[in-house]
């Protein structure tokens, strides 16, 4: 028998619309989909966006990644996904793993694609790119993410914010994503470097409550959604 192809396929930042034409025709022929959810998930977002947009004729297997930070817990997590995608390959299965946005960027498709590489390197493999959540916000708050000789920077926002500073200080533009985990101490920042009005925060682009604002200090004390993020160019938007 032999093994099926595994399809790591991005689903754009969360309209239907926005899946590309590669990723519709693959997502139509795979056998067995593979979807993650997270933890803080009722259910995953990628898979809910795929739903809207083609009914699922495939089976759905769901992958649990826990929200945690310790390492050996996720790299047990990553390898018994990896032996389960890998086991319904060898079976003869093409299968497809979805997620969020690009599969390239800050995806746990990323540890996937890693753990095949390494242990089944003879196994076929095709990524599909998506649009990115930053890309489409960029476009529905009608900002260029650069021009010309500006530079960019994309940093996570709920970790080091040494490392944000460092991205606000060096760069022209610069996306914060997972700017909810910590968006106190980010708008402190911003405006200890006197960016509070360079900035746009974007929530749940593609959704339909999606809304942007510049208002960032109306944003204090409310539960901001996972989905969301903030753009800051310093030659204003």
């Amino acid at each position: 028998m032999l093994p099926g192809k595994f399809y790591g396929i991005g689903v754009g930042p969360g309209e239907p619309e926005l899946i590309t034409l590669r990723a519709y025709r693959a997502l139509e022929k795979v056998d067995i989909l593979f979807v993650p959810r997270s933890s803080r998930e009722g259910q995953s977002l990628a898979k809910t966006v795929v739903e809207k947009l083609l009914p699922l004729k495939s089976e759905i297997i769901e992958l649990h990644f826990p929200m945690s930070k310790d390492e050996e817990t996720l790299k047990t997590v990553w390898e018994d996904a990896g032996r389960m995608v890998a086991g319904k390959m060898l079976e003869g299965f093409d299968v497809a793993f979805v997620t969020i946005g690009d599969p390239m960027l800050y995806s746990t498709y990323g540890y996937l694609l890693r753990y095949l590489k390494k242990n089944h390197p003879d196994l076929e493999i095709e990524t599909v790119p998506g649009i990115t959540a930053f890309s489409a916000c960029a476009s529905y708050i009608k900002a260029s993410l650069a021009e010309g000789d500006e530079t960019l920077a994309v940093v996570p926002g709920a970790y080091d914010l040494e490392k944000l500073k460092h991205a606000l200080i060096n760069y022209d533009n610069v996306v914060v994503m997972k700017v909810n985990r910590r968006y106190p101490e980010v708008l402190d920042l911003l405006k200890e470097l006197g960016l509070a009005n360079k900035a746009v925060y974007v929530s749940r682009c593609g959704y339909s409550d999606q809304f942007y604002t510049r208002d960032l200090e109306s944003l204090l004390g409310r539960r901001l959604d996972y989905m969301s993020l903030m753009i800051i160019r310093k030659r204003g938007i």
